[in-house]
């Protein structure tokens, strides 16, 4: 097979890196706390859902609108079944509002630091990126409220540093910016508080949400959104036709119904989250302040790379960003007391 050396892809596909998940072991026995994944399994009601599956479903489309999902996400949260939108996990709902709000002429903000996907979604769409660091108090930038962006997107809890932006900072950004404002609360299930209440008070906001982290869903890749009905129709104009297959749709449904399970999983990680703060602590680290399911860690005098690699050593896997300000941290993501066990007896040994 010959190639032409002159084929070339679109200018911003060329230049653009692309995004760079969490290393995957392929050891089982790996203690994996570097994707902020749930230690816990989903609900028993997920697998039995999945068993139940009629053959028939298989050989046929899924349900285009995710009728049945949509009635349980309205039932437990308080909203029009039609204000629910859902996707193949919460990723592909922001690059659908991206490709509904931005293009050359129509930029994407966001605060930095923050989710590593926000600037490839702005590269893929070709579209200018304004974006407003954080302060030390990771508060809302003034910036942030006076951008001309289409579309701004807050990570709350924010990722990756945990950090909570308060109900009251966010609704007036809503009512600063002319444009839409995704709130990407993919870890807000472990925060004592979220922005769901101000769908009543605003017609430009999005709550995204995931069912991978307090569901346990990540494998599944499920995700959704709620927002004002023409959000939403905007959206499903721009979806993949079948974006979300029978299984995960079924599996959803199953984790989402079965909230006393949710809610047992999210106080277990929560508890596991503050003995991992206080255990961190003690042996010299600075682990931030967190309302979810991960901790950003200052290592102190060792540098956190090294402490990165040595942890591999142990078959543990955290996550290092070679980013500026974030190379003398490492994000860790709360495990299993067993996991966690296992990672805080490993990091007394790499200090010895």
């Amino acid at each position: 097979m010959s190639f032409s050396s002159g084929f070339r892809f679109c200018d911003n596909i060329e230049r653009m890196e692309g995004y760079t998940p969490g290393f995957q072991p392929r050891d089982a026995e790996a203690i994996k706390l570097n994707s902020n994944e749930n230690p816990y399994p989903p609900s028993p009601k997920v697998f039995q859902a999945i068993a139940n599956l009629d053959g028939r479903a298989l050989r046929r489309y899924p349900r285009v609108h995710w009728d049945k999902f949509r009635e349980v996400a309205a039932k437990v949260h308080g909203v029009a079944a039609e204000m629910v939108v859902c996707g193949n996990g919460a990723d592909e709902l922001l690059t659908m509002l991206v490709r509904c709000c931005c293009d050359r002429d129509r930029a994407l903000a966001y605060p930095t630091p923050t989710y590593s996907l926000y600037p490839i979604l702005a590269d893929i769409q070709n579209c200018p990126v304004v974006e407003a660091p954080f302060g030390d108090d990771f508060g809302i930038p003034e910036k942030l409220c006076d951008t001309g962006a289409a579309l701004t997107i807050l990570c709350n809890p924010n990722a990756p540093t945990g950090t909570l932006v308060g109900v009251d900072d966010v609704a007036k950004l809503a009512g600063d910016i002319d444009g839409v404002l995704a709130i990407d609360e993919a870890y807000v299930d472990f925060a004592k508080d979220n922005c769901l209440r101000l769908l009543k008070e605003f017609d430009n906001i999005v709550i995204l949400r995931s069912m991978s982290k307090g569901y346990s869903l990540a494998g599944m890749r499920f995700g959704y959104a709620m927002a004002s009905r023409r959000i939403v129709e905007a959206m499903i104009k721009v979806k993949d036709s079948y974006n979300v297959n029978v299984a995960t749709q079924v599996a959803a449904v199953a984790a989402l119904e079965d909230q006393e399970y949710f809610q047992q999983n999210i106080k277990k990680i929560i508890d596991q989250r503050q003995r991992l703060i206080s255990d961190l602590r003690k042996l010299g680290f600075e682990p931030g302040p967190s309302q979810s399911n991960f901790l950003l860690v200052g290592t102190g005098t060792m540098a956190a790379e090294r402490i990165y690699e040595k942890l591999i050593e142990h078959n543990i896997y955290v996550r290092y960003f070679k980013k500026e300000g974030l190379t003398d941290k490492l994000r860790i993501t709360v495990g299993s007391s067993e996991q966690n066990d296992a990672l805080l007896e490993a990091l007394h040994e790499i200090l010895s």
